[in-house]
């Protein structure tokens, strides 16, 4: 009898073959952006690789819908700040859990209900990736390996088994191919979490095909920042297997009340041992426990499949259970792959390209892809949801009710983007971020929200900048006065009052940011017919003043009592000085709202410019993490389009290109930082398609160098006037970089900014590039001098 291991080096041979194909370009005639999806870019969590602690991408290659609840994904590491729980260097997995997070640092979360194939004997912990302690985890044949936009699949070599992944948006389907054993085995881990662990569990066997049960995670035991991202939720499952569960059993570890159960406990020597010894259960058909483990054992012949069907809820078992029965109760494993790559071709062509290479379309599209995993679902199908009062709410068909909103990351490209092509998005954002502020009582908007917790990572109220750049675009389907008074609440409660800068260890980002969202509020405030309150945030949003050292020529920490905090050697260089994840000389740029006040205290244009081309000039030409030009990190990401506020939009096309073509890239290390919930994405498909906000809250849209010869943004009907919105670049080359001239539906236009009007009334850009720079073109609404008369 063959088995897969005697056929490994076939099966890997045709598992590459297959990858090929289903990679390959689409057919002339059709329209599949998704063949142009390569979820491995960005799917390393290495510092070494990155040569900084933040690490790469932080992307996961597993399979999900668009903005879906459910990510069923590979999982090679459970500890350290390994958020999306697998890094493509790493050579064992674990399981295959049904959440992820996507591409964000700090210490991650999810990672929830881990799905591993076996045979042999039992084993109840995964062990350790360097082979320490020995565990579940399976090498893997790293040739079978292969992703694509709804799909995964690769040979554990450990078991001789292929394992699939697919999914719906509350469902998850595995499909494992088993070898002749008379123990193979499905067992699920249902205290994993990623950075740390489910404080408590319970599983029922409700018939001889069916599970439900429950996961509930707090701050206790990890999670989000270890804990001090103060998340909690319950995961509900309801899941149904399509072998028998006859010879099933459980396994409960006896924990010690006094144990810590957080990111690094969970991986200790001694609390694996604790599990390893965990007693088998077995004649009762439920458990509850705080570490709990379930299998169940099968028979088999070569190449024999099993599925497993998984529906998930974050609200009730029943939700899951409607969950599962609405979306995948009676569909084949085939049936979900294809109907998911259909969702992310019908989402994916929101943005049609022409032109460019391969690869390029790839990251295009792959970056394209990343932007639409966030802000994901978190209302079931029945429009039902977890509210942050600790109840279950429904959004009575409203809105979509949404979680993970990485604001400090996102407000910059992310959810500028989504205005554009799916603002219905927004709308369901801004719904979900009033309704939590109502429903837990605090009455003001989270920087950072996961799962309803107020988690306080990061600073800024980036909120206000998605809210105020919403409405002065129309987007505007959420209770707006009741949104307009928590975001006055939130600038109360975080903000540069009363000494009108922040006197904190992060002075210069706090006081920056908040001038910033300030600004926005005014803009607000204005829209809606309050102009005492519009004069008054506007006073706010020239915070920025107070901490800027005349002496030395930029912005420098200020403490409570008005003094100026040292002045280290290098200070604008120096990373954490005032500053969070970042310099003076990279956050100091950040006054989007005031360029022209900001030029002026930085001693006028011509400095300004000397200065920018000395930032420029001296990042690296692989663009890692870094002093200058750092785009691994969000603080930077406006500066290459403030020399179109200059006027000298020819530096904006030359670095946006070469940000586009050196910070990105076709591999696993094709995004130089962390992915950060869509933002690095997301400037990425902006810049590329030669249009990028300038600053978030104004409706001004910066133009620059397409990477693409044609780039087609279809519009919502709803929300914009315009059917589509057509960038066409002539004479597009790589040597080709620079705009010469521009026509806006057929008229000639100079100017290197659109106003977000025309966009949304539909039209077309052609821009015609040219490999030496134009200094005559772009300059209208710009700081360049004025022409000589003749």
């Amino acid at each position: 009898m063959y088995t897969l291991r005697s056929i490994l080096p076939f099966a890997a041979s045709l598992l590459s073959a297959l990858a090929v194909c289903c990679t390959s370009a689409p057919q002339p005639g059709t329209f599949s952006p998704a063949d142009y999806v390569n979820p491995f870019i960005g799917a390393s969590t290495s510092t070494t690789a990155a040569g900084v602690y933040h690490g790469l991408g932080k992307t996961f290659p597993g399979a999900t819908t668009p903005y879906g609840m459910v990510q069923v994904s590979p999982n090679t590491i459970t500890g350290g700040d390994n958020s999306p729980g697998y890094s493509y260097e790493h050579t064992t997995i674990e399981g295959f859990a049904f959440t992820q997070m996507s591409g964000v640092g700090w210490f991650g979360d999810l990672g929830n209900l881990l799905v591993m194939p076996t045979t042999g004997p039992l084993c109840k912990i995964a062990g350790r990736e360097d082979g320490s302690i020995a565990g579940y985890r399976s090498h893997y044949d790293k040739q079978s390996e292969h992703a694509e936009a709804g799909y995964y699949r690769v040979l554990l070599t450990d078991y001789d088994i292929l394992a699939e992944c697919s999914a719906t948006p509350h469902a998850g389907i595995l499909r494992f191919t088993f070898p002749e054993s008379d123990t193979s085995r499905i067992q699920i881990d249902l205290a994993r979490r990623v950075g740390g662990t489910a404080e408590r569990q319970y599983v029922r066997v409700e018939d001889d095909h069916t599970l439900s049960g429950w996961i509930h995670c707090t701050p206790a035991t990890g999670g989000w920042g270890n804990g001090e991202g103060q998340v909690d939720y319950t995961l509900y499952f309801y899941a149904r297997l399509s072998e028998p569960i006859t010879r099933y059993g459980f396994w409960s570890a006896d924990i010690p009340d006094s144990w810590s159960r957080r990111r690094d406990d969970v991986v200790s020597a001694a609390y694996q041992q604790r599990v390893a010894e965990a007693p088998v259960v077995t004649g009762v058909g439920e458990i509850e426990g705080k570490h709990l483990g379930f299998f169940t054992e099968f028979a088999t012949e070569a190449g024999h499949e099993v599925e497993l069907r998984v529906g998930i809820s974050f609200v009730d078992a029943e939700g899951a259970r409607r969950n599962f029965e609405a979306e995948i109760a009676d569909r084949s494993f085939d049936e979900v792959r294809t109907a998911a790559r259909a969702q992310w071709n019908d989402e994916l062509g929101r943005i049609r390209i022409e032109g460019g290479s391969d690869d390029e379309k790839t990251v295009f599209y792959t970056a394209l892809y990343h932007t639409m995993i966030d802000p994901r679902t978190l209302t079931d199908v029945d429009g039902r949801y977890p509210g942050a009062d600790g109840r279950i709410h429904s959004t009575e068909g409203r809105f979509t009710k949404r979680t993970i909103f990485s604001g400090w990351d996102v407000f910059r490209s992310q959810m500028p983007l989504q205005t554009i092509i799916n603002p219905q998005l927004v709308d369901d954002l801004l719904n979900s971020l009033v309704t939590m502020a109502t429903e837990s009582g605090r009455e003001y908007f989270e920087r950072w929200e996961i799962m309803n917790a107020y988690s306080g990572c990061m600073l800024g109220n980036p909120a206000l900048s998605v809210l105020a750049d919403a409405y002065a675009k129309g987007i505007r389907g959420y209770d707006a006065e009741l949104a307009y008074r928590y975001a006055v609440n939130t600038s109360r409660r975080f903000g540069n009052d009363p000494l009108g800068y922040t006197p904190s260890a992060l002075c210069i980002s706090h006081t920056l940011e908040y001038a910033y969202t300030d600004w926005c509020l005014s803009r607000l405030a204005s829209m809606l017919g309050k102009e005492a309150d519009a004069a008054d945030f506007a006073r706010k949003g020239q915070a920025y003043r107070n901490i800027f050292d005349t002496e030395k020529g930029w912005f420098r920490p200020r403490r409570a009592d008005g003094s100026w905090a040292p002045w280290p050697e290098r200070a604008r260089t120096t990373e954490w000085y005032g500053c969070i994840e970042s310099n003076p000389y990279q956050q100091g740029w950040f006054v989007p709202h005031d360029v022209e006040g900001m030029v002026a205290l930085m001693g006028g244009r011509d400095a300004v410019l000397k200065d920018l081309a000395a930032f420029f000039g001296q990042t690296p030409d692989d663009m890692l993490w870094n002093d200058y030009y750092n785009h691994a990190n969000e603080p930077v990401h406006l500066v290459p389009f403030l020399f179109n506020r200059l006027g000298e939009p020819w530096m904006t096309q030359r670095w946006t290109r070469r940000i586009c073509e050196r910070a990105y890239g076709n591999r696993v290390e094709g995004i130089v930082g962390n992915e950060d919930a869509g933002q690095m994405s997301a400037w990425y498909v902006l810049a590329a398609a030669g249009l990028h906000p300038a600053c978030p809250g104004d409706t001004r849209m910066e133009i620059t160098s397409p990477v693409f010869d044609r780039i087609e943004f279809r519009l919502d009907p709803r929300y914009a006037a315009g059917r589509s919105f057509t960038v066409v670049a002539h004479d597009n080359a790589p040597g080709n970089v620079y705009i010469r001239r521009a026509l806006l539906n057929g008229r000639e236009y100079d100017a290197s900014h659109l106003d977000f009007a025309q966009i949304a009334a539909g039209g077309t850009l052609e821009l015609f590039l040219a490999p030496e720079p134009n200094p005559d073109w772009g300059l209208a609404g710009t700081m360049a001098p004025a022409a000589p008369r003749q």
